[in-house]
């Protein structure tokens, strides 16, 4: 009856039912129907044949009818698809059929009747079919045959997906115990599928970009699971997706550029160590042919990598490697720098890079001043909306080199070559000057004062007064802003105050200057802070050349000066005095230098400067403050707290009358 009835669907349903209905009769080994001259062999065959049969009568539906009907007919055909593939799913429950059997007999032909067909929907589904029915072991040991079918296949058939998935299978297969890996070298799957997919690009040469990344990515991963110490394998994998590459421009297809991200972190992912991926020669190669926005998205992905596993990169080799792959993050690589960049991704970006830049490290210091050197030369060329970026953590890391080498000024060993501080102190010179060029002189400012610091716990007093000297620079030249000023003044007094390197005659004029600026600032109770915050450059603690009582108390007057100049010109402006604040903060600052044993704060200073805050509270012209009254009581009641607590500091207190 089968073989009567030609019409393609009525055939395809009664094949179908035979199937069905024979399914359980079929003589199979411990089957009840198994007997002398009924064997596994003509189970297969029966089998075989109605699976040939049936694919003729699906094939001969997209032929019949007219051509307007053909998607029509298409989507029919794919609703009946599975009636063919079900006898491929009956073979692959016969438990007759061994590896032998199957390499002989079932899998020849049935790869002879796909070839044969001619049809891109049966190649694709029937392909798809093998390789999802049958098991993997299966499969790796017939991978010749499998494989040899694939440049057979009609060119418009989607090979990519179907060779993926049995790479997906295979490697899922490998990752399933590591037994079976053993399996994989004898057959030499690596190789095999390497020459398949060739052979297919060329069989194939309208594939789409896109199709030949797919391949290799799933190439790469099936490596990465079988052979993970094969690296010279992985290189292969992406030397050759380099060669399909290469003569084409930058990769505009956006899925394309996507897969090829997949492609590049798949060894990021198995590794989970940037370095490995850094002796990947063709890694950087292919990330050539991404456009700058994909090119970031990976570098991204590289640093976030570097990151979470915690990877130590500690040598310049493999620095430079690494921001030759970064490079997207640290300069543009297009011409022009494209203003829709968004800012807060921006920041993001390069904040990444500043923590990748913290991360390398090495313990020894040759090597480390290397990176440093390395890292230097990548960054400078970022153009300036990057540097204020990445200067910073380069400098910190160069200081924290220095506190390393602290106390090593010469080799012992007498190298001219070796590394020491001053040649540290050179490189950053140079580095720290470039922000001042873009220009970013607040930022610049600060880390020269840093570097001063340094070199200040290193005793290199030169050195130190020349990153002074580029700070007040910067400060005259640069710095115009009144608020600006304010910080970088206080900022200067603070980081001078705790220089003890140098000698009188270089302390007396950064001194000098320090003072000079902070009388000169814009507002009134701006330069009475700074200059009574000078007061502190002329008695340091542990410091005996430096207590100076004369000039504290110099200082300390001209801040009264300029805060009764404040209130007066505030009464002609308002018709108020303003606030007291000012006068209690001096005050503070007499109790200060009073308690430290300054003799030219005397108790009648302190008594008439009580006075005069007094006074100027209860006077008609002043202001209400209410915090500015808490802070005077306040200061009152530390000092009645000094004088109850006896002893030599209650003495002092003793004569002061509150």
């Amino acid at each position: 009856m089968c073989r009567g009835i030609q019409h393609p669907v009525r055939g395809l349903f009664l094949r179908s039912y035979l199937a069905q209905v024979s399914r359980d009769k079929l003589p199979d080994i411990g089957s009840e129907y198994e007997g002398d001259a009924d064997t596994v062999v003509d189970a297969v065959e029966f089998v075989l044949q109605n699976f040939t049969e049936m694919n003729k009568l699906w094939v001969r539906m997209q032929h019949q009818g007219p051509a307007r009907e053909k998607e029509k007919r298409e989507k029919e055909r794919s609703e009946l698809r599975d009636l063919v593939g079900k006898n491929l799913h009956v073979l692959s429950q016969i438990e007759g059929i061994d590896l032998d059997m199957y390499k002989e007999t079932v899998l020849p032909r049935v790869l002879e009747q796909v070839v044969n067909c001619k049809d891109e929907i049966a190649q694709y589904y029937l392909m798809d079919c093998i390789i999802q029915v049958f098991p993997d072991e299966y499969h790796l040991q017939t991978l010749d045959v499998l494989l040899g079918a694939f440049p057979q296949l009609q060119p418009t058939v989607d090979i990519k997906t179907v060779l993926s998935r049995l790479m997906e299978r295979l490697s899922n297969y490998a990752a399933s115990s590591a037994d079976v890996l053993p399996e994989f070298l004898q057959v030499e799957a690596f190789s095999k599928l390497n020459n398949a997919i060739g052979k297919v690009i060329e069989a194939q040469p309208d594939m789409p970009i896109l199709g030949v990344i797919t391949l290799y990515s799933s190439l790469l991963t099936f490596t990465l699971h079988v052979h993970p110490d094969r690296l010279d394998y992985a290189d292969q994998v992406l030397g050759a997706c380099v060669k399909k590459l290469s003569g084409k421009e930058k990769l505009e297809d956006k899925k394309a550029t996507k897969q090829i991200v997949a492609l590049l972190s798949a060894p990021l992912d198995k590794y989970n160590d940037i370095v490995t991926a850094l002796k990947l020669s063709n890694y950087p190669r292919v990330m050539e042919y991404l456009d700058s926005e994909t090119n970031k998205v990976m570098a991204t992905v590289i640093i976030q990598s570097i990151m979470k596993n915690k990877t130590r990169i500690s040598t310049a080799d493999r620095v430079e490697a690494l921001f030759e792959l970064i490079k997207g993050l640290i300069k543009d690589l297009d011409d022009a720098f494209h203003d829709e960049v968004d800012e807060d991704d921006f920041k993001e970006e390069q904040n990444s890079v500043a923590r990748l830049i913290q991360l390398l490290h090495s313990d020894d210091p040759e090597e480390m001043f290397k990176i440093i050197c390395t890292v230097r030369k990548h960054i400078l060329g970022g153009g300036p909306k990057r540097l204020p970026f990445t200067v910073p953590p380069l400098v910190f890391s160069s200081l924290k080199l220095v506190r390393q080498l602290q106390g090593q000024e010469e080799n012992p060993f007498g190298e001219e070559e070796s590394t020491t501080p001053k040649k540290i102190f050179q490189v950053l010179n140079q580095t720290v000057e470039t922000l001042s060029n873009i220009p970013a002189p607040e930022l610049a400012l600060q880390l020269f004062l840093q570097c001063a610091e340094a070199a200040n716990d290193c005793d290199l007093e030169p050195v130190a007064y020349e990153f002074f000297t580029q700070a007040y620079i910067l400060y005259e030249e640069e710095i115009s802003d009144s608020r600006a000023q304010v910080t970088a003044i206080h900022l200067i007094i603070g980081t001078l105050q705790r220089m003890h390197v140098f000698g009188v005659e270089n302390r007396d004029t950064l001194t000098h200057k320090a003072t000079g600026y902070s009388a000169k600032l814009l507002k009134k109770p701006d330069q009475c802070r700074a200059v009574y915050a000078c007061s502190h450059l002329f008695w340091v603690d542990d410091q005996d050349n430096v207590k100076d009582g004369e000039r504290v108390l110099l200082c300390l007057k001209r801040a009264l000066r300029i805060a009764n100049a404040a209130q007066q010109m505030s009464n002609a402006a308002r018709g108020s005095a303003g606030s007291v604040t000012l006068f209690v903060e001096i005050l503070n600052k007499y109790l200060y230098f009073f308690e430290k044993g300054n003799p030219q704060i005397t108790v009648a200073a302190i008594q008439s400067l009580i006075e005069l805050i007094t006074t100027e509270m209860h006077s008609d012209s002043s202001t209400l403050d209410p915090a500015a009254d808490a802070f005077f009581a306040s200061t009152l009641r530390y000092m009645e707290f000094q004088k109850q607590k006896g002893g030599a500091i209650g003495e002092k207190y003793e004569p002061i009358k509150v």
